[in-house]
């Protein structure tokens, strides 16, 4: 099938904006689906005035085409090394194999409930769709891209056979600069790492977070990650999420536990993981793989 395709181009409405004009244009008490034109974890509008990064920022993303699987190139090591010589021949990715692989896509799915009466409050469902509802799709899309989808689909970047997985007993600033070296002898780059908050600014407070900033890597801090792991490598060249452009909400009538209405989000998404080895989790005590 066509590994590469083409999303379709937002209208300038906003997912909330969307949503509002399919259940006015609904019958009474009638349930509604209605496509998105914009993948619902990006199109948080805070995303835009304060620089919290999810997951997804780290990674490349390409448009395929909708299905059930997407192609992708991995690139396995045909034999373990880990430390780079001084020419071509002696680094670990003269080892590399490429080949064609099929990631499969999977519908990530929220459903939040409504507010009584929250229908009849148009600017007050806009913004609750775009504020609200959104954000939760991007904190179960951290879930997915760390740990996988629960129908195995995707995998989680935590769980990918092939990362490297470290201990360190270290001060945090020199257990996380010793290994973004590590990240680079497998011929990457070490240009991001995901943190839980209480890291995050651990970092900040270390004044750990600037220096990382200014060498070009990117944290992204989310809830989804244990307080006593890091993960850090080079996303962009790691692996690509993969998005067919397929994003919708739902209103189901009366379908919450208690009766009240209910918006299920879901958007589609698979996950093409190139060079699994570019990646390190860094864990604190034990000894080393």
């Amino acid at each position: 099938m066509p590994d590469v395709g083409v999303t379709e181009q937002s209208t300038g409405a906003t997912p909330g904006e969307q949503f509002l004009a399919a259940v006015r244009a609904a019958g009474e008490g009638e349930d509604v689906t209605v496509a998105i034109d914009a993948h619902l974890p990006g199109a948080f509008p805070l995303f835009a005035t304060r620089p919290r990064y999810p997951v997804r920022h780290l990674l490349n993303t390409m448009p395929v085409d909708d299905g059930e699987s997407a192609a992708y190139i991995h690139e396995p090591s045909a034999q373990r090394r880990e430390e780079s010589g001084t020419t071509y021949a002696a680094t670990p990715e003269a080892t590399f194999l490429p080949e064609l692989q099929e990631a499969q896509l999977s519908d990530l799915t929220v459903s939040v409930s409504l507010p009584a009466t929250l229908l009849q409050r148009p600017r007050l469902l806009t913004a609750f769709i775009d504020r609200r509802v959104l954000v939760r799709t991007t904190t179960m899309e951290n879930q997915v891209l760390l740990h996988g989808s629960e129908d195995g689909k995707v995998p989680g970047l935590l769980t990918l056979e092939g990362r490297r997985r470290r201990s360190s007993n270290r001060d945090l600033d020199e257990a996380v600069t010793t290994l973004a070296f590590e990240v680079e002898e497998t011929g990457g780059s070490c240009d991001g790492m995901v943190v839980h908050p209480a890291v995050y600014w651990e970092m900040v407070r270390q004044g750990l977070l600037g220096r990382l900033q200014v060498a070009g890597v990117v944290v992204s801090r989310t809830r989804m990650i244990a307080r006593d792991t890091v993960l850090l490598g080079d996303f962009q060249a790691a692996a690509t999420l993969l998005l067919p452009g397929v994003n919708t909400l739902s209103l189901r009538r009366g379908a919450g536990a208690s009766g009240e209405d209910v918006v299920v989000a879901s958007t589609r998404l698979g996950l093409g993981v190139h060079l699994p080895q570019h990646l390190i989790e860094l864990s604190w005590g034990g000894s080393d793989d």
